[in-house]
This record gives structure tokens, sequence and C-alpha cells, in this order.
């Protein structure tokens, strides 16, 4: 039976306030802001994805919305629904976008088209201007365009070296939309539409990345049997092959050759990912019983406790093969960790390689680069700080907010089809790593 769409939840009363954000950002950034946010004030915008829980997509609207809603605007999120097939087929079409052959089958499209007729005709569209996020939902546009409404497909993942057959499917529908909106400049596809650069965002305030006293990091430390007495490695991701986690057991194996550490591996699930089991059996397999390899299956809304596991860390890795964008990365810099990630996606716009962090290609390159970091205090200390000031600039929720209004306010006035790309702080971001 499919998954009924279901809104996503609105702002807590007790969440904080956007003029909260104030003191973190500058007056400059919260004056932009508000000035985005007059200028689409009579529109209503809509935020259409695949799942409610679980995943960055989700957790970005989920405090995104509740923000744009103090400003005074118009806006919704609502979920489309799917089964287990469905599902299936769109996390094959995901690893398919990313580049890996093998991932499809008839019956997946059948699937997705079946799936995505079902919602055209049950689905309540709302919005002047839609955002729909990723390929789940891309369909929605064959039957639900209707004159005055302005469409974007927001698409988070890397599609600039797709599988052909997918790409080929999925473009029929994203031709139609009236602009399009990627992560970094090299996710984009050459396609006769307005095309916006728009990287994704981590908010300071939420339980995630908010301080935390060092008694509360040590109690869920020692919950977990970590030893905060000694140098702990951890990835903080779903369990996804395009992670990488089992190159990071190897990784890790590496460094306690010279090194002695533990290494936690934790994340959870979502919806819309059916992998994610499998995966976990894996990684699972490979810690083979070392009692200093930790990998917890998280719940949802475990938001305190990854807090606390990465600002007790000693190095934060994301060792991924394949990324959208990898936010963990900028969550692990806001706390001014020293981080060694995968040369891939928007990470590269994370961190610039032995500045603030070192991005690595192989587990042989992430174990040198972790030992000299573990021999280095002082090295971890500048990567740190350097990173925490790189994020504040670039990549804070209120940016992305302001990001997210001009592309709707320029969508909302376009006449051409000329290709574009805002704001002026990507443009500077690109630039601080290149």
């Amino acid at each position: 039976m499919p998954r009924d769409p279901a809104p996503a939840p609105g702002r807590s009363a007790s969440g904080p306030s956007v003029e909260t954000y104030r003191a973190i950002v500058g007056d400059g950034a919260m004056d932009r802001l508000r000035a985005a946010a007059d200028r689409v004030r009579p529109w209503t915008l809509q935020h259409v994805n695949s799942t409610a829980v679980g995943g960055g997509v989700a957790e970005i609207l989920t405090r995104m919305l509740s923000l744009l809603e103090d400003l005074g605007l118009q806006v919704s999120w609502d979920v489309i629904a799917g089964n287990d097939d469905f599902f299936a087929a769109t996390k094959a079409f995901h690893n398919a976008l990313h580049g890996l052959s093998g991932c499809t089958s008839l019956p997946m499209f059948e699937a997705f088209r079946a799936t995505t007729e079902m919602n055209r005709h049950r689905f309540d569209v709302r919005g002047d201007v839609m955002f729909i996020h990723d390929p789940q939902p891309v369909g929605l546009i064959d039957r639900c365009r209707q004159s005055g409404r302005k469409w974007i497909w927001r698409c988070h993942i890397d599609v600039s070296s797709p599988c052909p057959d997918v790409w080929s499917f999925l473009q029929r529908y994203v031709r139609r939309y009236d602009a399009l909106i990627f992560s970094v400049d090299d996710f984009s596809k050459s396609l006769p539409l307005p095309q916006y650069t728009v990287p994704p965002s981590i908010d300071p305030l939420a339980e995630k990345n908010r301080t935390l006293t060092d008694a509360e990091v040590r109690e869920v430390l020692e919950r977990h049997q970590l030893d905060p007495a000694r140098p702990i490695l951890t990835q903080i991701s779903r369990f996804d092959r395009l992670k990488d986690p089992l190159g990071v057991v190897q990784a890790y194996r590496l460094v306690r050759r010279h090194q002695d550490c533990q290494l936690v591996l934790a994340g959870g699930g979502a919806d819309d990912d059916p992998e994610g089991a499998e995966v976990l059996h894996e990684v699972r397999e490979a810690a083979g019983g070392d009692p200093d390899i930790h990998v917890l299956e998280l719940p949802l809304f475990s938001d305190h406790e990854i807090n606390a596991l990465v600002r007790g860390s000693t190095v934060v890795m994301q060792k991924s093969i394949k990324e959208g964008f990898g936010l963990t990365v900028s969550e692990a810099l806001w706390k001014r960790k020293a981080v060694v990630a995968g040369r891939v996606g928007g990470i590269r716009l994370q961190i610039r390689d032995g500045h603030s962090g070192f991005l690595v290609d192989s587990p042989e390159l992430a174990a040198r680069r972790v030992i000299r970091l573990l021999e280095d205090p002082e090295l971890r200390r500048l990567m740190g700080e350097r990173g925490h000031r790189h994020v504040k600039r670039n990549f804070l929720i209120t940016r992305h907010m302001a990001d997210y209004l001009r592309v709707a306010h320029l969508v909302l006035q376009q006449s051409s089809r000329a290709r574009v790309s805002v704001p002026a702080t990507v443009q500077a971001a690109r630039a601080a790593c290149a």
C-alpha cells in the first residue's frame, strides 16, 4: 500500500524566531533576508519532496519553513505518497544519476510512472511557486502545471554524469519546468532553462548544532561505551554505500597500526531509502566484533546525540565516494572539528584542502590524513577555526532562505531562458574553496 502524502509540521511555539539569528549572522545578512522576503510577500510558496523525516532535504525544510512563516510568508510543505516498489525505483534512479550503472530495470520505470500518475490525481497544488525537490516528485508537473504558477525543480544530487537511460527518462519531466536549482555549478545539465546555484545549509540553532556542555557530551559518549580520554574518529551518515562506510572501516584499521583510536559509524535511515538495512548489515560484518568500532543505528530525532558524538570526536570523517552536498561536513566544521572527507560533490565547496580540512579519494590517503591530525593538536585547532568561519559566511540557513526567495522572485519575473547563477555569496564561497 502507498504511504499517504502528509504535510510537514509547522514551527513549534518554542522554536527560535528569525530575529534570533541576527546575533549570529549580523545585521547585513538579516536585512538582505528581510528584503528578499518582502519581494515575494504577495505569493505563496509550496515545497514538495518524498519524506517528512530522515535525510537532509527533510531536515532543512523542517527548519526553513517555520522561519519563513515567522517572516510572514505564505509557505507550505507536502510529501508525496509512494509504495516500496516506487522507493526501490527512486533509490536505483538516485544511484544511476550518480553514474552507477546496472541499477535499474524496466519494472522500476513502470513503478515510477504508476506512482507519479497516482500522485498527480490526488495532489493538492496550492503554491504560486512550486519547489519540487529531487527526482521522486518530478513528474507532478505533467498534470498539475497550471497557468500562472511557476515550477522549480530543486535537484540536490549530482546529475552531471548520469546513466543515460535514467536521465533520458527523467529529463522529459525536467524540461517542462520554469527553472532548475542545483547545489553546485558542476552538477547542472545543458538544458534550455534558467539554472541557479544554491548550496544547502545548516541551522546553527538546531538541536544538532547548538552548543552543549562538557557534561552533556560526556554523558552521550559514556552511554555508548566510548572512552573520552582516547581519540575518537566519527562518521555521521545514513548507511548508504555512496557514503563509503566500509572505506571508513578500512581507513580506521590502517590508522590503528600507528595510533590508538576508536571509531564511531552512526546514522539512521529515511523513508525513501530502502537500502539502509542492507548496508548496515554489511558495516556490522566489516566491524568484525572489534570492541573499538561502534556502529550505532540511531532512531529518528537523535539530534542531541549526534551533536554530542561530533563534539566529543577528535576527527570527523565523511569519506563519500559520491555526494550531493554532504552537510555533515558543515555541521562538523561549525563545531570547530577537523574533518577528513571525500573529494566529491559539494564537499569541495565546504573544505579547502589542507587549510580547513583534508580532501581524500582513498582509504589509504584518509588514514594518512587522520594520523597527521591525531599527531598535531594545533593543526586540528586551526583547521576547525578556519572551517567554522567559512561555514558562518556561506552555509547557514539565513543565506539559504534568502537564496530561495531571490530565485522565486526571479522566476516570477523571468521572461527569458538565459542561464543564470545566484547569489554573489555563492560565488564568493566557490572562490574561497578554489
